[in-house]
Parts: structure tokens; sequence; C-alpha cells
């Protein structure tokens, strides 16, 4: 019998992953592999008594089946075989009157699971079993932390570990865009608490990340950043250059979200909605797909990881790759409503900016994009990391204005910080030899956003710099 066929005899187990053994008369040896790479993974079935020859099943039986499904369950539950107590789910089944036993390994929540030693650690990869790397053993030895790191105190850390700018526009952006938002009334002291961005007076390793100085982070997460290229090709083996633009390393996770979402949305190819009086509306619910695709990868990152967080933007597809496995197989998290991110702290803080879904994980969302872009939203996911990735059509991207010589044109480039090159000028031109650090301040905008638009200014030669980099100011050119 093939497959299809095994599975309708079996047809009350819903089937993810399994692999079948003979075990006539005695439990396979290689069986407590299978069992520490389901564990090690989303679960599985083992079932004994089927033979696989190639592509097809053929049920030969077990010999003393209640013998051996003691001696199978005593193993798992003695602990003197493996570091953890498993608890299987068993089945019984007769097929061409012979007895057929199933038993299904359930995704353990503390790991690795192995048995007699570390090095006997196996995860599934390609329906089989395979011996764990030291890399893949360290991201579930971190996956033990899932969803406690992010609120843990950050030693060494004070208020002065905040980035002031970052703050600053976080504060007023949700006094801005959330006015009912509860905590806007509250003190920076109470604002911090209640947020977890701080506790006993030191950062949080989620208030770090979302909105600590840069030198700080890095102290913690070395080489941190959210790598972002665009590719012009359909890998890199066939692109005619390696890269043809990269999101300039930021100071934090809020100052990155603003520039990765600001080049993300030219992607996002929304109709345009025309109402009965004329006026013109933009539908949003792509932009909507991939800002929940953007914010799902910073709070799920294995920022501990020595992966990075990035983001591929080839002809055809928008990547999101972020070290760390996913908590439960993605056709569970797509039938429930659950909420188990990994860093609940930045969860939160990113939804009380209205940035993200307020439960789960946002697949509806995420998924939306195939409903409003008919092209397809791929999941996959290891033991280290997990891809969301986001298929294009051909007339996804939209043409990106390069600059302009009218310096009066109202050009905003950022509309969720509201601010615009004719804004920054008349700044400069009322306060002569003003830092860019003042600019930002004035404006209510990060600064990593006021940085950006004087670059674009300076190449224009519309103002200039005074003074060195650091330390420096700006005037409008004369």
């Amino acid at each position: 019998m093939n497959k299809t066929e095994l599975l309708q005899k079996l047809q009350d187990i819903e089937w993810d992953d399994f692999e079948v053994k003979e075990a006539r008369s005695e439990l396979p040896k290689n069986i407590w592999e299978t069992v520490s790479a389901f564990a090690n993974s989303a679960g599985g079935w083992i079932v004994l008594g089927v033979a696989q020859r190639k592509k097809n099943f053929e049920i030969i039986g077990v010999e003393k089946a209640d013998k051996i499904e003691q001696d199978f369950v005593n193993v798992l539950r003695s602990k003197n075989k493996f570091n953890i107590v498993i608890s299987p789910i068993c089945k019984k089944y007769k097929i061409e009157n012979k007895v057929v036993i199933a038993f299904y390994i359930p995704s353990a929540e503390k790991k690795p699971v192995y048995f007699n030693s570390l090095q006997n650690t196996f995860i599934r990869a390609a329906s089989g079993d395979q011996h764990a790397s030291e890399q893949e053993i360290n991201a579930l030895y971190r996956d033990q932390a899932f969803g406690s790191m992010s609120g843990k105190i950050v030693e060494g850390t004070t208020l002065k570990s905040l980035n002031k700018n970052s703050y600053r526009s976080f504060r007023d952006y949700l006094k801005r865009i959330v006015p009912e938002l509860k905590y806007n009334s509250l003190s920076d002291k109470d604002f911090n608490h209640k947020l977890q961005i701080t506790k006993n007076g030191k950062l949080t390793y989620g208030g770090l990340l979302f909105l600590g100085k840069n030198e700080e982070i890095q102290d913690r997460f070395p080489d941190f950043r959210i790598d972002y290229l665009e590719i012009p090709g359909l890998d890199y083996s066939n692109a005619e250059l390696r890269y043809t633009f990269r999101i300039q390393e930021q100071e934090n996770l809020w100052e990155y979200y603003f520039a990765l979402f600001q080049r993300l949305q030219i992607y996002a190819n929304n109709p345009l909605h025309i109402g009965h009086m004329g006026i013109g509306k933009e539908d949003n619910k792509q932009t909507n797909a991939l800002r929940e695709g953007l914010v799902n990868l910073l709070i799920h990152s294995d920022y501990f990881s020595p992966m990075k967080p990035r983001i591929r933007i080839f002809t055809n597809r928008i990547e999101f790759e972020n070290p760390g496995s996913l908590p439960r197989p993605i056709k569970e998290l797509m039938k429930e409503d659950v909420s188990l991110p990994r860093n609940p702290v930045l969860a939160k803080l990113f939804r009380c900016a209205k940035l993200c879904e307020t439960a789960g994980y946002g697949i509806d969302k995420i998924l939306s994009w195939e409903e409003f872009s008919n092209e397809k939203v791929l999941f996959e996911t290891t033991i280290d990391k997990t891809k969301v990735t986001f298929m294009l059509s051909k007339n996804s991207k939209k043409t990106l204005k390069k600059g302009t010589e009218n310096v009066t044109e109202n050009v905003t480039e950022n509309v969720t910080e509201n601010v615009t090159e004719n804004e920054i000028i008349d700044l400069i031109n009322k306060n002569n030899h003003i830092s860019t650090t003042e600019i930002a301040e004035k404006l209510s905008v990060s600064r990593m956003t006021i940085h950006r638009y004087l670059e674009k200014l300076k190449a224009k030669g519309l103002i200039e710099r005074v003074g060195a980099d650091k330390g420096g100011s700006w005037r409008v050119k004369v």
C-alpha cells in the first residue's frame, strides 16, 4: 500500500510527521533516535509493525504487542535513558489480521531531549533523524528561556542606557497615534515600569533592544543588526549585483522598524479606490500584511543567537528570516488564537503602538497577502530559524522618486513619523547652526530619521555641515 492508503487505515490520527519501523518481536534499536528527534522538533508518530519499501508500505505486524508497548512506555517515563520524562500517546490497530502499534511523541517544552548523553541529541530533517549540530543544540538550550528573557534585568544598565531621542520619539508617537492609551498620562518612571522597559532602575533586555543606545546593545549583543538587502535576481547566484540597496545600521529596534517599513511598503501594490465623490483612497491591506511580517520578525527573533534577523528582497519574493524556531507547529498556530511571543516585552511595546495584532502571531493578517495580492505566503521552520516568504507579482515594486529639483515640494518620506524636507529646511533657516539632535527634538522625530533626511538634503546641495561630524551643526547652503 502507499502512504495515503496506510493513513486511511489509521484515520483517527492527525499525521504531521511519522516514522514506521518493523519491530516484529522487540523494540528496534534506532527507535530512541526517533523519540529524541520528534521531542526536539514538532512531535510525531512512531508506528511499529509496518515496513517501508521505498514509497510502499507493508503491514508486518507486532508480536507480543502489549509487552512491547509496556517496555517502550516504561523507558520513556523512567528518566533512566532520557534526560526528561516523556509521556507518549499510545494507539493499537488491527490491520490485515495483524497488530500495529502507534506512539505519539509530543514536542518537549524543555529541550534538548537526548538519551544516554548530550551527543545523542537528534532532530528531524528531510523526514529523517539526524544528529543535532552544536549550533542546533545551543538553539535548543536557548529555547528553554522562550518567553522569559525579554523581561529579565540587564545588569550594568541605568536609565542613561536609553537612547533619549528614541525614547521621546516613542512616547510622542503613542500620544499622537494612540491618544486613548492609558499609559500616555503616566510619568516616565511609571511608564517604564508598566511596560517593563525598566525594573528596579535597570533596563530589561526588551527595553534595551527596543529603545536602548546602540553601544549599550552592542555590549550585550555583539554585531546587533537587522540585515536588509535588495537583490536583483531570483537568487544569489543569478543576481548581476550582490545587492542594490542595504539598510544602514540603526540605534535600536524602534529605529529599525521605521527604516525597514519605509522601504518595505514600496513593494505593496495597493489598489486605489475611487469613492462616489471622486476622492481616491488607497487600500493598505498589502502594506498591513508586510508590516505584520516585519513586526513578527522583530518580536520573535532569538537575539542571543549568532544568526542575525534578516530580510531579503528578491525579484519574485520577500523573505523574513529570523533566528529561533516557532514554539508550536505552524499548522497549530494557524488553527488557534495563541499568543506565545519569544519576546513578550517587545510584543507589548509594538502592540501599544498599534503596529501589530493584539493577539497570536498575526498569522491571519500575514496570510491576507494571499487574498489581496493573489500570491502565496510560505512558512518554513527548523530547530534554529524561521522563514516567512511573501511571493511577489511582477508589478509589485512601485517606482521610487529619486529626488527633486524643486526644494519647496512637500515630500513626506516616512508617513508614520510625519516630517517633510520643507520642515527641516525651515527649521535650519530659523535656527542657524542647529545640530541633528536639536532638529530631532524640535520635530519630535527620531534622530536616525532626521539623519537620513539631512544626508539627502546635503546630497542635493541644499544644506551643508559646519564643524566636525560629531558635535557639528547644519546650515542652509547659500
